[in-house]
């Protein structure tokens, strides 16, 4: 895939942070007194594999103007070697704006995750065009890939606005477009029509589009796999005949990918991935990974896919370093990987867990 060149940002990422607090020790949250909590966001997840292996990364955000979350999101997107930019909002008062939380546990052996978000009066659904110079970004600044999340644009009927047109300004100066669809059925709830439209044009706009067969059915209105058959192999061969409908649908796409999870326990599951770039089938069969926490990993999978993209390696490199990478971030307490250097990624490829001295 050829990128545009002379950027000062190989990857960006609009996005509305927030933070995760997770009980310590496996716990679930109803039984803890002890939590940690970290700065997260589904776009940053991806953004950290760029990021942490050296790349240059631009994010577009809001903050609560005097929040000392704010103050706490700020300083981990630094300590990440991201840039930023987003207004300031007044909070308006205890019962005015703030950055969501997200309550999760993360699980162990047979009892499984918990996930409640907590999201009213979050800043991010105020994301807006008139927020930011786009012109500014793209036409003099310059970006390579813009990473949007269907999370994003279906926050509210801005940030829907917002993302479509990042896309058009984008694609106008020549940004490559990665869409991870991200379907949640409690934010397109009473919005169908709206949101059918606007996640179909900015597909049509992408050169990469990511999704499982949730997202592309109800996103996009695309049939999804056959039924019948058993197994994630099984699943693997649907999700096959599913990109061929997607990539008719959208023929001036390039890339289409997915993951697919097959969960043992907890802290075992089996890990695959499958992309069609252009006419070839890239796949990564499903092995076993042990899992410390799994949220964020279907992030990894995209940020690692991106970063082969932004190096320019062959597309067999893609999928295999994007695999690497999302089981990366299963490893990690955060919601995102922070890989020390390519090797440590290459070598879960490899399945080399060796110590390294």
């Amino acid at each position: 895939m050829k990128l545009k060149q002379g950027c000062a940002y190989a990857l960006l990422v609009p996005t509305s942070m927030g933070v995760r607090i997770t009980p310590l020790y496996g716990q679930p949250v109803h039984a803890s007194e002890l939590y940690r909590m970290q700065a997260t966001s589904a776009e940053t997840n991806v953004a950290s594999i760029s990021a942490y292996l050296g790349l240059p990364v631009k994010v577009l955000t809001t903050f609560v103007k005097g929040s000392p979350v704010a103050q706490f999101i700020k300083s981990n997107l630094r300590s990440r070697g991201m840039h930023f930019e987003g207004v300031e909002v007044e909070q308006g008062g205890p019962w005015g704006y703030r950055h969501q939380f997200n309550i999760a546990d993360s699980g162990i052996g047979t009892r499984g995750p918990r996930v409640h978000n907590d999201r009213a009066g979050e800043v991010g659904r105020t994301l807006k065009v008139g927020d930011f110079d786009l012109e500014r970004i793209f036409g003099q600044e310059g970006v390579q890939i813009m990473h949007l999340s269907g999370l994003i644009c279906a926050l509210s009927p801005d940030t829907a606005q917002f993302c479509l047109q990042l896309a058009n300004t984008a694609k106008k100066h020549g940004t490559r477009i990665s869409f991870d669809l991200n379907y949640r059925a409690t934010f397109w709830k009473g919005r169908l029509d709206e949101l059918r439209k606007v996640f179909t044009e900015i597909a049509s706009l992408s050169d990469i589009l990511i999704g499982n067969e949730e997202d592309f059915q109800l996103s996009l209105g695309i049939k999804g796999p056959e039924a019948g058959g058993k197994g994630i192999e099984h699943e693997m061969e649907a999700f096959r005949e599913m990109m061929l409908r997607v990539k008719a649908t959208f023929p001036d796409t390039t890339v289409f990918a997915t993951t697919l999870r097959e969960v043992l326990s907890v802290n075992e599951h089996l890990w695959g991935a499958v992309m069609l770039a252009g006419d070839n089938w890239q796949s990564a069969s499903p092995r076993p990974i042990q899992i410390l926490d799994r949220i964020g990993g279907g992030d990894g999978f995209v940020g690692g896919l991106l970063y082969g993209i932004l190096k320019g390696w062959e597309p067999e490199k893609w999928i295999q370093f994007g695999w690497a990478s999302g089981a990366l971030a299963t490893t990690f307490e955060t919601d995102y990987a922070q890989p020390a250097d390519e090797e440590m990624i290459w070598s879960i490829w490899l399945g080399n867990a060796r110590v390294q001295r």
